[in-house]
């Protein structure tokens, strides 16, 4: 595919598709009591489900067949958009695109016959099976190297997928994300310092306090708490298995609620972080979390590791507006392109930061794998890339910074000590000082890459070069 096409596929947000001749071989089978039924190709099922998870681009059928068996196909594949018996497809198409607030150029089409050519006019981008008429082919941007009812919607959509995977390079995001309290995170900014509270406060505002104070104290910039509905996030087959607690021997499902914090609880730390001057936000686990937490005004949201691909949460973030934070442990490029297409298809000026994680907790040095900072970097510029880090020791975090990390997480505990599933791979309050201090030294260090003399190099100069510049020589040492 050329360049230009790349663009025009990275910005399709709804595939049409004909049916007999594209996702069926055109042939004509009956049941057993006589309806029409179709022989429907697998892979061209998987590229509805693929263009979906990855692209977020749904599917819509407009066909002139009445056939049972395409609608029991559409159910099969969630293909909600469905037009049986259209005779006027140019009607059904400005009608789609007037109801979706769509642009014709934000919709592809692939059809195979005479009553798909004006469609194929109107539509951004176009293709057609390798056996479509020739009339169609001379019409089209891409003929398939596959047949009808063999694949060619699926080549098809692995060409627009491919294509909204590399899209980024073309975003308008400039490289920084401004907060609701005016605060800028990201390239030419001091690294935005967010100390992981979690659930490291073991269901005590009391402890929550003590957490925030000491993450002022150490001047992080932001706290970051989790939020859960248990009945959603616990497996039920573990809801009985018996734990021991501080409660006391109680159910696991029994545990995870009394480490919840509720409406009262939330509502004295949005007071207290506003009243110290702390930022604060949570990672929501699930979408009745996000609903609790919208009637909070914190800064951003982040999406744990094992939450990023978990589209429906997504979902609900992205219709809040706030920024959204990405972490990617335990994550393939694939499905960390697949979230990021998502996002995009959503608004491709969403803001969006990305953290770097694995997901081992503690993390060995072995595994940490910072260079993925600057991976990220490269491959989704103009986007925010950080860190989030579950090892011991600080000095690799502070190394994150000095490769290029606009903003850094750890967890943080009052005592690594304490009972709990986070505390062994957090940072203590000295540490999380330490960290936030050494961190801003270097910052300070690191400069602006631009070769210079500084004044206090004047007097060395003067004492031990051989030949001083022009320049130099009659400057005063201070």
């Amino acid at each position: 595919m050329n360049e230009i096409l790349k663009q025009k596929a990275a910005g399709i947000k709804l595939l049409i598709t004909d049916c007999d001749g594209v996702l069926t071989d055109a042939g004509v089978y009956y049941g057993s009591n006589g309806e029409d039924l179709k022989k429907f190709n697998m892979r061209d099922g998987m590229g509805v489900e693929r263009l979906r998870k990855y692209a977020g681009v749904q599917t819509s059928i407009i066909t002139g067949e009445l056939s049972p068996s395409i609608a029991k196909r559409a159910e099969k594949l969630q293909i909600t958009e469905l037009h049986l018996g259209i005779k006027d497809k140019v009607a059904v198409f400005k009608e789609i695109c007037d109801r979706m607030n769509l642009k014709p150029e934000e919709i592809a089409y692939i059809g195979d016959d005479h009553n798909d050519l004006e469609v194929i006019r109107l539509a951004g981008l176009t293709a057609c099976p390798a056996d479509a008429l020739p009339r169609i082919k001379n019409e089209v941007d891409i003929i398939s190297t596959l047949n009808g009812g063999e694949g060619c919607f699926r080549e098809f959509a692995e060409l627009i997928i491919d294509a909204k995977s590399n899209a980024f390079s073309a975003s308008s995001l400039n490289g920084t994300i401004t907060l609701n309290n005016g605060r800028i995170i990201g390239k030419g900014q001091p690294s935005y310092i967010i100390a992981e509270i979690g659930i490291n406060h073991n269901g005590s505002l009391e402890t929550a306090k003590k957490l925030i104070d000491e993450a002022v104290a150490a001047k992080a910039d932001a706290v970051k708490f989790q939020k859960r509905t248990p009945e959603i996030c616990v497996p039920k087959d573990q809801w009985e298995i018996m734990r021991d607690t501080p409660w006391g021997r109680i159910t696991y499902i029994d545990y995870k609620r009394k480490t919840e914090f509720g409406i009262a609880e939330y509502a004295t730390i949005d007071q207290y972080c506003k009243k110290l001057g702390i930022d604060w936000f949570v990672s929501a686990w699930d979408v009745p979390s996000v609903d609790f937490m919208e009637q909070f005004d914190t800064v951003m949201y982040k999406l744990a590791s094992a939450s990023l691909t978990d589209f429906a949460l997504i979902q609900r973030i992205l219709e809040t507006g706030k920024p959204l934070m990405l972490s990617t442990g335990m994550s393939t490029i694939k499905e960390i392109e697949a979230t990021m297409n998502y996002v995009m298809a959503f608004d491709e000026n969403y803001p969006l930061f990305i953290a770097h994680s694995t997901s081992a907790y503690p993390c060995p040095l072995q595994e940490l794998n910072l260079k993925m900072i600057q991976t990220l970097e490269a491959k989704y510029p103009g986007i925010p890339v950080g860190y989030s880090g579950h090892e011991t020791g600080l000095a690799t975090t502070v190394a994150a910074v000095t490769l290029g990390a606009t903003f850094v997480e750890r967890h943080f505990t009052l005592d690594r000590a304490m009972w709990g599933s986070d505390h062994a791979a957090s940072v203590e309050p000295q540490g999380l000082q330490r960290l936030v201090r050494d961190i801003r030294d270097v910052e300070t260090a690191l400069g602006d890459g631009q070769k210079k003399v500084y004044e206090s190099e004047l007097a060395p100069m003067k004492r031990l070069r051989v030949n001083i510049s022009d320049e130099y020589k009659e400057k005063p040492v201070a």
